[in-house]
């Protein structure tokens, strides 16, 4: 590897006949910059143009050379700025001392001109393929950044879709999606204050529950529309046929998890959520009669999301209730319905689910 011509050098040294000899040494194949103290080197290290290597000498009145290493490797504009000590010291001591600082290299007065020609050669060849590297990397981050982007704005709108899927069998649920994605989210927010929860209510596990919210009802497209678009109240027979979404849900989402060759974390709880959603802290709910913790919390999340939503909601069988009557019923099944701690989660921010009802309303945004 050749070193380009035009390489920036900068010698920093406090005799003139120095800077002199040095300067005519490398001016036919560098541009070169010179300083009489450490103190204009350093304003000249760090302006423009940026030195691809330093020459600087250790003996200067002021500061020294060891100083001014130190003080460039503090400036993040000049600290990979390559630096070859040059000095009349020769002890062992001394050259262990720059090197343990962090310079490259290290030339001993009075010099030779093909060393010195040498060493720069070298550091400026070292440096271009570390700057070379950099920026290879520098691409590679950016591109696997943007992959990473790509595929999670994929995953999200591949989630939206499914779940706009199923909700075209229904269309009577609107924004019911975007409601009971932010009301889990909020829950799950709130709750993470509480010992027994903090654990596992990480950031990482709050982001994959709000993607994962969505789908919750995603068994709804095995239902037959004359019990699914059902214009009033389902008899027992036609309930146990709509229980079913619960488990046509969850294993849709199993065999997908199936037909992939890793293992995504968010269909994990996709699969809690759409699975268990309906089962109740008492036990008495459905598919599997689950009862207290032993329901995921994820799920534990969705059951009130899900129910107060529905209560708030118009159906052509049903008014929508005021948001306080959906509070105290939602209040009332505290210990029996829903998780205690997740309905006290619900309570003391009623507020902000109001907030997310009304600007997610029938025929508002979505």
């Amino acid at each position: 590897m050749i070193a380009e011509p035009q390489a920036t050098l900068l010698i920093v040294d406090d005799a003139p006949e120095n800077l002199s000899v040095l300067s005519e040494l490398l001016r036919p194949q560098y541009r070169v910059l010179v300083a009489n103290s450490g103190e204009v080197g350093l304003r000249v290290a760090g302006g423009v143009p940026r030195p691809d290597l330093i020459l600087l000498d250790v003996m200067m009145p002021g500061l020294d050379g060891y100083a001014v290493l130190a003080r460039l490797r503090e400036n993040p504009a000049t600290r990979n700025i390559p630096v070859v000590f040059l000095t009349a010291l020769a002890g062992v001591g001394d050259e262990e001392r720059g090197l343990q600082l962090g310079a490259a290299d290290y030339i001993t007065k009075p010099i030779k001109p093909a060393v010195v020609l040498a060493r720069v050669r070298t550091q400026l060849d070292v440096k271009q393929a570390r700057d070379c590297l950099t920026h290879h990397n520098a691409l590679l981050e950016a591109e696997v950044a943007r992959r990473m982007a790509e595929n999670d704005l994929t995953q999200r709108v591949s989630i939206r879709a499914l779940a706009h899927l199923a909700e075209t069998r229904d269309p009577e649920t609107g924004n019911h999606i975007a409601r009971t994605q932010e009301y889990v989210q909020r829950m799950a927010h709130g709750l993470r204050q509480h010992p027994r929860h903090a654990a596992t209510l990480s950031d990482h596990y709050i982001d994959l529950l709000a993607r994962s919210a969505p789908l919750h009802d995603i068994g709804k497209v095995g239902i037959p529309d004359h019990i699914l678009l059902k214009p009033g109240p389902l008899s027992p027979e036609e309930w146990v046929v709509m229980r079913t979404h619960a488990r046509l849900g969850s294993d849709a989402i199993e065999q997908a998890e199936r037909d992939i060759a890793m293992p995504l974390d968010f269909l994990v709880l996709a699969k809690e959520i759409a699975h268990w959603h309906h089962e109740k802290w008492d036990g008495s709910g459905y598919p599997d009669g689950l009862a207290g913790e032993a329901i995921p919390l994820s799920a534990r999340l969705m059951a009130l999301a899900d129910v107060f939503d529905a209560l708030i909601t118009p159906r052509v069988y049903k008014s929508a209730l005021s948001h306080v009557a959906a509070r105290d019923i939602i209040a009332a099944g505290r210990g029996q319905h829903f998780d205690p701690d997740v309905v006290d989660v619900f309570l003391a921010g009623f507020a902000d689910f109001v907030a997310i009802a009304e600007r997610y309303q029938e025929g508002g945004g979505s």
